[in-house]
């Protein structure tokens, strides 16, 4: 991989993996009203508006829902997949101002290359996930800083022993070396919106060799490479969540000369699409893991496979059959979006073990939203 031209800590990012030294995510608190200094008593107080009034009373349209669930999501403290995450929301919202804000946040923190770096923890696919954001905030501002980190982040890569025989790249920190359905969203794209095309199918093939259920259509979540057996063989709703969500970036990202890779990818992006509405509720969500009705039923599964297929149906690759669930998965995640702005019962953090709220949960209803409003537009 080139670089573009101008055109220690094992922390784990999942507690399903380690539960030591997992850092709880609190979320921001939100004030009444604001606090101002009065030099002079007969000045005049500020008025309702000025101390904030954005969260009072229920929601009087879905852009005043969108509008909290904005406010809300930029409140809340992110690791790096989930500083990523949201940025790449604000990125397909057109919030350009936001996305320069959080393209140089990420270099801010970075470290040894590797983008949103805090308390030690750097997995190279997660640091990853805000590679897009960051390019674009280099093309629109012009500011050498971003193709400086953003070459520094794909030298990360390009270099890294982190990585299996074939060159796959572990989801995990080093030392673990575990492959997981997250990585679909976290490094292709970057690599796709850097130009490394070849790279970016070479990652996803091996996602897909070692996590792919050709039965159930599905993706196991996590294989432990050196003990070549499942660290975690269920079907995590987020993670296919984000394999279809990555599919769908990744996509868009080819160019247009690359038709027999868009055609497979839009084969894998249909099939577990399809995979995961065999077991779409009536109620439209689904369980945390898939295929088990006894674990918690989930918000932001609902979220992530709206936000493809909107996408899809737009692309011209998903038939307009797909809408009907798709709008009845969008209208279940609205009514968990509460007045301040928070998506409850999306499968929630710090551990992602029960339902409660989380910055991905939060950019994935923005996503769903912005794609359902821009296949109006078409």
């Amino acid at each position: 991989m080139g670089k573009l031209g101008n055109s220690g800590n094992n922390n784990s990012r999942r507690n399903f993996i380690k539960n030591t030294g997992v850092i709880s995510l609190g979320l921001a608190g939100l004030t009444s009203g604001a606090i101002y200094c009065q030099s002079n008593t007969s000045s005049p107080k500020p008025s309702a508006k000025k101390r904030g009034n954005l969260f009072s009373g229920k929601p009087s349209s879905l852009q005043d829902r969108i509008e909290r669930v904005l406010v809300a999501t930029i409140g809340m403290q992110r690791f790096n997949w989930e500083q990523g995450t949201v940025a790449q929301a604000l990125l397909e919202m057109g919030e350009y101002d936001l996305v320069v804000s959080f393209a140089r946040a990420a270099i801010m923190r970075q470290v040894e290359g590797r983008f949103s770096v805090i308390s030690g923890n750097m997995p190279i696919n997660d640091c990853s996930s805000i590679g897009e954001a960051v390019l674009f905030a280099g093309k629109l501002t012009g500011d050498p800083i971003f193709l400086k980190g953003a070459n520094e982040m794909l030298d990360v890569i390009k270099n890294t022993n982190h990585k299996n025989n074939e060159g796959i790249i572990y989801h995990t920190q080093e030392p673990t070396k575990f492959f997981m359905s997250d990585s679909f969203y976290m490094l292709p794209p970057f690599l796709a919106a850097a130009g490394e095309y070849d790279e970016a199918l070479k990652q996803i093939e091996g996602y897909r060799k070692y996590l792919y259920n050709e039965k159930e259509h599905l993706y196991s979540h996590i294989w432990d490479a050196p003990n070549k057996k499942f660290a975690r063989e269920d079907f995590w709703g987020v993670g296919n969540g984000w394999t279809a969500a990555g599919l769908t970036r990744v996509i868009k990202l080819l160019p247009d000369n690359r038709t027999e890779d868009k055609k497979r990818l839009i084969l894998y992006v249909k099939d577990v699409v399809d995979g995961c509405l065999n077991y779409l509720r009536e109620d439209g969500l689904f369980h945390n893991v898939i295929n088990k009705p006894d674990s918690f039923i989930e918000v932001n599964l609902s979220q992530m496979i709206s936000y493809t297929i909107f996408r899809g149906v737009a692309a011209g690759y998903f038939e307009s059959t797909y809408l009907e669930k798709a709008e009845k998965m969008r209208k279940a995640a609205n009514k968990h979006v509460d007045n301040l702005g928070y998506v409850q019962n999306v499968c929630g953090i710090p551990n992602f073990d029960r339902p409660y709220v989380a910055p991905e949960g939060q950019a994935f209803y923005l996503l769903m939203e912005t794609a359902a409003k821009d296949l109006v537009k078409k």
